[in-house]
């Protein structure tokens, strides 16, 4: 186990550009509105073979009392037969500021399993990151906190899909859209994102015109990331691919779309195969509500000290009397403690 911490105070030299922060400052909340749906994929390798699922959904929610916007992605598969996948659940603000956001990467090798968990919480004036990476040789966790004024124009991974979804309603990529992400090191970053332009693509039987967006993420360490994304001129996903990778992520079926007038309506989609213990969201509150039960029943033993007295005594008599048939033994034995027991019944008449 290796613990650090570190205060990133050098991201003062990196500023996201005029454009992004008036793009940030101008979003309106119908803006936001129009962006409440869900997206369904699948991950298709370069023949077309189907190797897995990708969604996502946008939803509004409430942190600690503050309206804001739940977004839940997921993406899970096999690539060249190695299952993977990625999960994000973020609370973000109206000025897509990250509340709350908890990000997994799993990589399951044949003889190991890789790791990557990254939990971005606002604590009152800084963004505190924790990482926590497993891999063969062990769990290592960082902690790393931002100031939150020196991070104007960030965008992290949840907050880009809004931006994705904004940006293609409006039909128009600003020249110099350059805000602050985190690379693959979670080290401070310029995301870079320019207009591809329109193509058609066929979605079941329709040919449709679908707008594209480059997002670049730049690194210190590696070449920068790009991501390809295609979308509905609603925000809907039509595909997505990161370059150099051998599959991507596309729509089978064209979805209701979505102008705006009813924002609780909701696509109906391709059921798919839900893998809970791989979803985050779903896991935690598996594990919430595994603790709950656990902390109500030690609630129960503590204000009931006869109940130990009880079983001591059962067990200590089941191991003196070691009966064939443990069941009717225990029947026997607790069945004068029940308010009305029937005539004949007791421990005396067990058969040992």
């Amino acid at each position: 186990m290796e613990d650090s911490e570190t205060s990133q105070s050098d991201t003062e030299e990196l500023k996201a550009s005029v454009n992004a922060l008036e793009f940030i400052n101008n979003i309106a909340p119908s803006d936001l509105d129009q962006c409440l749906f869900a997206d369904s994929l699948v991950n298709v390798s370069e023949s077309g073979r189907e190797l897995g699922d990708f969604s996502i959904s946008v939803s509004r929610a409430s942190y600690n009392e503050e309206l804001c916007f739940l977004l839940h992605a997921s993406s899970h598969g096999v690539i060249d037969e190695v299952p993977c996948g990625t999960s994000i659940v973020a609370y973000i603000s109206e000025r897509l500021e990250i509340l709350e956001e908890n990000q997994h990467e799993y990589v399951k090798l044949e003889n190991q399993m890789l790791d990557r968990k990254v939990q971005m919480i606002r604590q009152d004036d800084q963004l505190v990151v924790n990482r926590i990476i497993s891999d063969k040789e062990g769990v290592k966790t960082q902690t790393h906190t931002f100031p939150l004024i020196s991070l104007k124009g960030f965008v992290s991974e949840a907050s880009n899909f809004l931006i994705l979804r904004i940006l293609t309603r409006q039909k128009i990529v600003p020249e110099n859209l350059t805000f602050l992400s985190f690379d693959a090191d979670t080290v401070i970053s310029k995301s870079t994102y320019r207009a591809l332009g329109w193509k058609k693509q066929k979605i079941g039987e329709e040919l449709v015109n679908i707008f594209g967006i480059e997002r670049t993420v730049s690194s210190a360490k590696e070449i920068p990331s790009t991501w390809n994304s295609y979308l509905l001129s609603d925000g809907h996903l039509a595909s997505r691919v990161q370059l150099g990778s051998p599959a991507m992520m596309t729509l089978l079926h064209l979805p209701l779309l979505h102008d705006g007038g009813d924002n609780d309506q909701i696509p109906v989609f391709e059921k798919k195969p839900l893998i809970w213990e791989e979803d985050m969201e779903l896991n935690s509150k598996f594990l919430d509500r595994k603790e709950e039960l656990k902390a109500d029943y030690s609630t129960y033993v503590r204000q009931h000290p006869e109940l130990k007295a009880l079983m001591a005594d059962f067990l200590q008599f089941l191991l003196l009397r070691k009966p064939s048939d443990v069941f009717s033994f225990a029947r026997d034995f607790f069945t004068p403690f029940a308010s009305q027991s029937p005539p004949g019944n007791s421990c005396e008449n067990s058969q040992v």
